[in-house]
């Protein structure tokens, strides 16, 4: 974001201090040491001054390295990107946390390179896989509310509300949503790294991302407005 007349506030997710902001003092000069370096998206290796006493350090240098445009070669890339990096600027912890930095990486990396037609259903796992490792994965075999085992086949019911599963003792609680076998096995694999992914047609990819979103608003969010996440949850997938 713009600062004063010729600097700019940079919020960056880093591997070891966590997300922080920076002032990069001149980045909006014409002759600025940094250039075009500070885009979104981009890696680089960033050298800080660290304020002792309140949260606003000063950057330094910011040597780039990975300029993802590739992100932006079509709107679905890019709006996945874009909500990653929101959750992640938003509800990372401000102190180290080199796994949801590394997971953040690689998802980007992810759908740089996910084929055309495989989009949408690359950004759900990734998606899936930085709330899980932000700590709120959700649950699946286990009652979210009193842990009761689920059955293991057929419809499941799903309260984002509550975190996952219920229990037929615990689903009868407004907000609940019935998974089929289908939309369960679907799901399952979502939230397995390294399971074949599921092939979703347009009725029910728009329903796993209505279900994520919901599940980041009430877990994540807190009332917090997500622009991006909502961008992301209500465009139109892309086609094969």
């Amino acid at each position: 974001m713009p600062y004063r007349e010729s600097s700019k506030i940079v919020r960056m997710a880093t591997h070891d201090a966590g997300v922080v902001s920076a002032i990069a003092k001149g980045a909006l000069r014409p002759k600025s040491r940094f250039g075009a370096a500070l885009q979104p998206l981009s890696d680089g290796i960033a050298q800080m001054y660290m304020a002792e006493h309140h949260d606003l350090h000063t950057l330094a240098e910011f040597d780039l390295t990975h300029l993802r445009t590739r992100l932006a070669a079509d709107l679905g890339r890019y709006a996945a990107a874009v909500t990653l990096a929101e959750l992640m600027i938003r509800f990372a912890p401000q102190a180290p946390h080199p796994e949801s930095f590394d997971v953040l990486r690689e998802a980007l990396s992810l759908l740089e390179e996910a084929p055309h037609g495989t989009v949408d259903v690359v950004s759900l796992r990734c998606i899936w896989r930085l709330v899980s490792e932000l700590g709120f994965e959700p649950a699946l075999d286990r009652c979210a509310r009193d842990g009761t085992p689920v059955p293991p086949d057929g419809d499941l019911r799903f309260s984002a509300a509550e975190g996952g599963a219920l229990c037929p003792r615990c689903s009868g609680t407004t907000g609940v949503a019935r998974l089929d076998a289908r939309a369960r096995a679907d799901l399952r694999a979502l939230l397995t790294p390294g399971a074949e992914l599921p092939e979703l047609d347009n009725p029910h990819g728009t329903a796993h991302r209505r279900l994520v979103s919901r599940y980041v608003r009430y877990h994540l969010a807190e009332g917090i407005e997500l622009p991006a996440l909502r961008f992301w949850t209500t465009r139109e997938m892309e086609q094969a």
